[in-house]
């Protein structure tokens, strides 16, 4: 982990080394400004612009007979021979808008800006007071109010003694800055939903595949600060602002902003097959985000949690256990018991996000990441626990690439240290490129290993643009495990998108051309569709979706060199061995909401029985030299168990800044295994609950 740290002051002390680039630049220059000395030539540029203006700018009638008071915006350019060319104005009159081009038009040629010893082109914007005011009395009002202060004696002790009612005077009314910054989205299926058709329209430059988003990426195609105020209900009280539509605690100032909610999820339900009386979940926690100037953002929650789930769910979170730990409850981390069949588990997740320039962002976390355009992902899933991650986002042209590197844990009993989980290290990157305003492909490449022999994390994969797969070759055969994968998306039109991804493991070609379905070819691949606005109903979202991936994917011979992190899979929920048809609506209606889930698999799981311990490929925790066979290897080997599950949600959004929610949910699941084994048994399992809850993450009970 101290390699983490290095890595992330390394970026920063890039920044750095960058803010001094002005040292190469030479401004415009008028010719009475040649003879001034190097650091005063902007100054004297804009000191004569502005009297040019002042001197040749003449008030159109109908804004004096008007009376009016303002400004003119104008945006401007200086080329490479020198000319001054007006870009864009921003004016209450058209008559002023002419008038400023007319003045702009009179301007002589001046000596081009200078970059790096070549005449280059620079753009400036500069605003025109109306009435116009004559520079020249300003600069000589300012001249004599800093000679002024120079001359004037300060009572320390009056200054410093202020210093504390001066910050309170700085506090303004809260902007909203988070819609406009480098905070995440929280990252919610059905929140996503919402923006996902503005982004994908034709044309877009946009990159959706590597999520959580920032706000600052999506707010060109999607106005945040629109949709709040679309839902804006209640009365002025403070009760009511506070209750419906804005966050408890919100505080802006000259260089900072934070913004502190409550974090809820509260919720009771029945499960027709437990033996218990009811289900439940009582979260309490708080939800914390803000920004330090215009490129530092930060954001944390912390979570206080119990609960008891539906009887199939808690098998699955029991499964999951550690050697010290009697669960893990999916999803979110390891769990204590609590009183009769429930959990006890914390949470806690937070990240720091910077933008040293404009095309980059880096994040340092600890939370969760995915990469797809569907409901699953075959790459980088977010259905695992947390962990902690360095995430490095480079946008430029028609690319965007996302480096990730993350610690993970095996927590499984045989393969505990001293008392203490493994850890592994996973470096993944994806690059994202819009090929045509249509077509996008995403090329992704993950490489696992661990600290054998004290490697800590290994440099080698620091190199946010190399070819893993050859580091993993050049380290040893068994020092590392790589995955390579592909994305597609096709923008069939404004509202229908085609997606897919391929994801390889292991790939023989002469086990392909024998035609004996060979273990060594271990492969996934999606397809899916969405429709926006489906038939011509606003906000009404429809998605097919199918997965399909064959045995042993993701799994492999080291102990611990499995894509997996706290006994979960890092792609899909499901693991290997398994086929799946999805289908998904979802409906929004101002503040009412609405989804619709259905989804039919195929799984092939372990027996798990004295009689039948092998790994049939499904278990990515599973030791794959633990098969079988060698051939004939199918989808839906071992215990072939047929699934289906339907869910049924609807609520109403109670704030949506802070994200809260009323909602009720019921979902059914036909759990069919052909052998029944103490890990496999029919079930037929509806569950029911209602409450309230904050939506901050995606939470899968499909398993």
């Amino acid at each position: 982990m101290k390699k983490f740290f290095l890595f992330f002051f390394l970026c920063l002390q890039i920044n750095v080394f960058s803010q001094n680039i002005s040292v190469y630049e030479k401004p415009p220059v008028f010719p009475e400004c040649e003879s001034e000395d190097f650091e005063n030539l902007k100054a004297c540029f804009n000191n004569k612009l502005n009297q040019f203006i002042f001197e040749n700018f003449e008030v159109p009638q109908i804004v004096s007979d008007d009376n009016y008071k303002g400004d003119v915006k104008v945006l401007f350019e200086v080329d490479k021979e020198g000319k001054i060319a007006v870009i864009y104005v921003d004016a209450v009159y058209d008559e002023l808008k002419e008038e400023t081009r007319k003045v702009f038009g009179e301007l002589p040629k001046v000596e081009p800006a200078i970059y790096n010893g070549k005449p280059t082109y620079v753009q400036y914007s500069i605003g025109i007071k109306i009435p116009l005011v004559n520079p020249e009395i300003i600069k000589n009002e300012a001249e004599m109010q800093a000679e002024k202060l120079q001359k004037q004696e300060f009572d320390l002790n009056e200054t410093v003694s202020a210093e504390y009612d001066s910050i309170n005077k700085s506090i303004v009314k809260y902007e909203g800055f988070e819609y406009s910054s480098q905070l995440n989205i929280p990252f919610t299926h059905h929140y996503y939903a919402r923006f996902d058709g503005n982004m994908n329209g034709l044309g877009t430059n946009s990159h959706t595949a590597a999520k959580p988003f920032v706000y600052d990426e999506v707010a060109p195609y999607y106005d945040f600060e629109a949709e709040k105020k679309a839902l804006i209900k209640g009365t002025d009280e403070w009760w009511s602002r506070k209750l419906w539509n804005e966050h408890l605690v919100q505080v802006q100032g000259k260089d900072f902003w934070f913004t502190i909610d409550p974090i809820f999820d509260l919720q009771v339900g029945k499960d027709t097959e437990a033996d218990f009386s009811s289900t439940y979940n009582n979260t309490r926690g708080i939800y914390v985000q803000g920004g330090l100037g215009k490129k530092f953002n930060f954001s944390t929650s912390v979570y206080e949690s119990q609960g008891r789930f539906a009887q199939y769910y808690n098998a699955y979170a029991y499964s999951l256990r550690t050697e010290s730990d009697p669960a893990i409850v999916p999803g979110r981390g390891v769990a204590k018991a609590f009183k009769s069949n429930g959990f006890d588990y914390p949470v806690a997740e937070g990240y720091l996000s910077y933008a040293p320039a404009k095309f980059v962002n880096i994040q340092f976390g600890h939370g969760k990441n995915f990469i797809g355009d569907g409901y699953r992902s075959l790459l980088q899933s977010d259905v695992a626990s947390p962990y902690p991650f360095i995430k490095l986002n480079t946008k430029f042209w028609k690319i965007k690439y996302t480096n990730t590197w993350t610690s993970l844990r095996d927590v499984r009993a045989e393969v505990t240290e001293d008392g203490a989980f493994k850890t592994k290290y996973i470096a993944n990157h994806y690059l994202s490129w819009n090929v045509s305003k249509r077509l996008n492909i995403g090329l992704f490449e993950s490489v696992m290993w661990t600290n054998n022999n004290d490697r800590g994390f290994d440099l080698n994969y620091l190199n946010p643009i190399i070819f893993y797969r050859a580091i993993e070759f050049e380290t040893g055969q068994d020092a590392g495990n790589a995955i390579l994968g592909a994305s597609a998306k096709y923008k069939w039109n404004n509202k229908i998108n085609l997606y897919g991804q391929f994801i390889l493991d292991e790939f023989s070609l002469d086990a392909i051309k024998g035609g004996n379905k060979s273990w060594k070819n271990k492969y996934g691949y999606q397809l899916g569709v969405k429709y926006f606005d489906a038939f011509k109903i606003d906000n009404l979202m429809l998605q097919v979706e199918y997965n399909q991936v064959r045995p042993y994917t993701y799994s492999h011979n080291t102990v611990v060199l499995n894509y997996g992190h706290n006994n979960q899979p890092m792609a899909h929920l499901w693991g290997a061995n398994f086929r799946e048809l999805i289908l998904i609506g979802r409906y929004d209606y101002r503040r009412w909401f609405a989804d619709a889930k259905f989804i039919f698999g195929t799984r092939g799981l372990d027996f798990n029985t004295a009689e039948d311990s092998f790994s049939y490929g499904g278990d990515i925790y599973e030791n794959y030299n633990n098969r079988p066979f060698d051939t004939g290897v199918k989808i839906g080997q071992g215990n072939k168990t047929k699934t289906f599950y339907a869910e049924l949600q609807g609520g109403y959004v109670v704030n949506p800044v802070s994200h809260l929610k009323l909602f009720t949910n019921v979902s059914f699941r036909n759990f069919n295994p052909e052998a029944e084994t103490p890990t496999a048994f029919k079930s037929n399992t509806v569950w029911f609950t209602l409450g309230v809850r904050t939506d901050l993450f995606n939470w899968y009970i499909d398993n």
